[in-house]
């Protein structure tokens, strides 16, 4: 009888354990590469056209938002995350000097950042709005993507999108009285290829990035082929003009700038988003010429004022060297050596007229040095240990303004000196009431399964124990050749309050070595990626940070790839991840619009070898039945044009169907978001209090 009795205690508890998700019906189907056949029982929840997808979706986040708003943890760290970020201070980015100062400027409690401008960056009261898109079409899904003044400083276009979509217009306002011009040009920019502007000389007009429209192209390829086209002030739309890029590759991504003078046009033409660029110079005939090629290996150039492109070369230097020629003769087939290949990184340049200025990185933290034009190096950007310093523009006095952050200090703003080499703090640095200065930093450097060392970032209060009962929260990304750089977040001061460490890990994949690093985990390698991230997991756990109980991991686009590999790789490894806007069918992912720009970092199906790396770690095709998963919080946008909101879609079908009486799987899906560029200040905090809430109720802290 008590066997009886504790066999039906278990199978109640057993029951009481399921979680209540939505009815997912399985519609196999299948495709074959390469000779492999896979089966896709979910294809169905790609096709957001289907009444039943955004039902499903309805009913998911119906039980999404009834287990989260249950949380003890959530209404205080909702008014945690209100309360840190509505009363931060103001940040500037994105700074363009035309004589007056322009940045982008986050004003808390505003939901998106105003264009400003301001005689310079110590005369803060001389501050005006230009453009403020809170006050447009509701205001709060309303958002720059960027703006671009015009040389004189007399007008500005500004691409705007909505609700995260980042389909972006551009219009034009006269800086002098705010007025918005009637000039309107459509699809400048998208979410595949971005998008650009460079006003004339005259400053008459501009030449911009121009997807196709209306029937120039079938429907599919709406959203590649971007070209260069010119917008004549006072006109319609409609009769701008073709200037370059027919030969342009189908997944162009193309950059536009001007000399100071705008005698000179460049256009940057990258092959996708794997790293390879071509350039086009416009001389002062109206004359393109290409000046260098993908095989040529240059990452970056920079037009100057005296005749010279300086260019930042990775050909034959993994860590780059930076190389000039003439802007009236250019040739990158025999350039001037300026900067030569060192042992650290090359992460951007910039110049004036007088001065070369290099931003270095460190495998993560990064330092600016200063060298003449003729590249004899000149001094070094003091710099606190584990920070980021970054190049803003350069001053009409040719004095450089700069930022420096850090994990335990805000962004400041700074001003170099050229001609005496001193720094002063620019009066747009606010005071700052939350700092983490009552936190450490270690970098620690963990050891991968091939034998790569790879670097660890662990944020934690000082005094804090390594007794392995932490509550740790692991991030990274790898890959793009994107660099994590140290910086500061109200994110970490909420979870080091609670209890928590954070740690940053710079993986394979990524730029913070060079390029070598980053082709060591891209296309047939990125396996290496979760290897690194599997590596420091482990790091943490062996040196008493945590436990496999209290280890969560998190991250977003490609570094949602990364949560959907570890997850299904080493689930035992983890007690919750959190995975946002994320990349987890590899098979399929080339077939959308962004995906096919992805080809050049991630690879090909239609690629024997790449093929079968792709199949080995689609996180998708891996998830196995019956089989304890962390708990985990899949995050998307319905706007998202980067990635697919139907990855997430199959995901956590594939993973509620694999275990339904396992740890829990929950959907959150935000109408009024896409891959997070443009996301209102309001839903970061409900975003934010919902994630924190999911991992800390898991992880078990109060």
């Amino acid at each position: 009888m008590k066997k009886i009795l504790a066999l039906a205690l278990a199978f109640a508890a057993l029951q009481a354990s399921a979680q209540p998700y939505p009815s997912t019906p399985k519609k196999p189907v299948s495709d074959t590469y390469h000779g492999v056949e896979v089966q896709d029982d979910y294809r169905w929840l790609e096709n957001s056209a289907d009444p039943a997808v955004p039902a499903w979706g309805r009913e998911q986040m119906e039980i999404t938002r009834k287990v989260l708003d249950s949380l003890p943890q959530r209404p205080a760290l909702q008014e945690r995350f209100r309360q840190l970020y509505s009363t931060r201070p103001p940040r500037y980015y994105a700074f363009q000097n035309r004589g007056a100062l322009f940045a982008l400027k986050l004003q808390p409690p505003k939901n998106q950042a105003m264009l400003v401008v301001l005689k310079s960056p110590e005369d803060v009261a001389s501050e005006r709005v230009l453009v403020d898109p809170n006050e447009i079409r509701g205001g709060a899904t309303t958002a720059i993507d960027w703006y671009v003044a015009s040389l004189d400083g007399k007008y500005v276009a500004v691409s705007m999108s909505e609700k995260g979509s980042e389909q972006g217009s551009a219009y034009v306002f006269e800086v002098a009285s705010g007025r918005r011009l009637d000039d309107a040009v459509p699809r400048v920019h998208g979410p595949t290829a971005g998008g650009s502007l460079a006003w004339n000389e005259e400053g008459t007009g501009f030449f911009y990035t121009r997807y196709p429209q209306g029937s120039e192209r079938v429907k599919e390829d709406l959203d590649f082929y971007q070209q260069v086209w010119f917008h004549k002030l006072g006109t319609g739309a409609s009769a701008d003009s073709y200037v370059i890029g027919k030969d342009f590759p189908r997944i162009a991504e193309v950059a536009l700038s001007t000399t100071r003078d705008g005698k000179y046009t460049l256009a940057s033409v990258a092959n996708g988003d794997g790293g390879e660029y071509a350039y086009y110079l416009r001389d002062p005939a109206g004359e393109w010429t290409k000046i260098a090629d993908y095989a040529d290996k240059i990452r970056r150039m920079v037009l100057g004022r005296d005749d010279r492109i300086v260019a930042l070369s990775l050909k034959d230097a993994p860590r780059g060297k930076v190389i000039a020629t003439t802007l009236e003769a250019p040739n990158f087939r025999k350039p001037r050596m300026v900067v030569p290949q060192s042992d650290e990184t090359i992460e951007s340049i910039d110049l004036s007229k007088e001065r070369l200025y290099v931003d270095y990185m460190v495998g993560g933290p990064s330092e600016v040095r200063v060298f003449s034009l003729d590249g004899a190096p000149l001094a070094n950007m003091p710099t606190e240990p584990v920070s980021t310093v970054s190049l803003e523009t350069v001053m009409e006095n040719g004095d450089m303004l700069f930022a420096s952050t850090s994990y335990t200090r805000p962004i400041s703003w700074y001003r170099y000196a050229w001609r005496s080499g001193k720094i002063t703090k620019a009066n747009i640095t606010p005071k700052y009431d939350v700092t983490l200065e009552d936190a450490e930093v270690s970098r620690e450097m963990c050891v991968s399964k091939d034998g790569t060392k790879v670097p660890l970032n662990i944020v934690m209060k000082k005094g804090t124990k390594r007794d392995g009962r932490n509550p740790v929260l692991l991030t990274g990304y790898g890959g793009y050749a994107v660099t994590i750089n140290p910086t500061f977040s109200n994110r970490v001061r909420v979870w080091i309050d609670h209890g928590g460490v954070w740690a940053s890990a710079n993986l394979r994949g990524g730029g913070e070595f060079g390029e070598d690093w980053h082709h060591a985990g891209n296309l047939t390698k990125k396996q290496n990626v979760f290897d690194d991230m599997i590596a420091c997991s482990e790091h943490l756990i062996a040196r008493g940070y945590t436990s496999k109980e209290r280890l969560a991991a998190v991250g977003g686009s490609n570094g949602g790839l990364l949560m959907g590999a570890i997850l299904t790789q080493r689930p035992d490894l983890y007690r919750a991840i959190v995975s946002h806007v994320g990349i987890y069918d590899m098979l399929r992912v080339e077939l959308t619009p962004n995906g096919a720009f992805n080809v050049t970092e991630f690879g090909t199906v239609k690629d024997t070898a790449q093929f079968k790396a792709l199949y080995a770690y689609s996180p998708y095709h891996h998830v196995k039945d019956g089989t304890a998963y962390p708990a985990i919080l899949f995050a998307t946008g319905e706007n998202d044009g980067r990635v697919d909101p139907w990855h997430s879609r199959k995901m956590v079908a594939r993973l509620q169907t694999a275990n339904p009486n396992g740890r829990p799987i929950y959907l959150r899906i935000s109408m009024d978001t896409g891959h997070g560029q443009g996301t209102a200040l309001a839903t970061q905090i409900e975003e934010d209090a919902d994630q924190f809430a999911f991992l800390m109720h898991e992880l078990g802290m109060k």
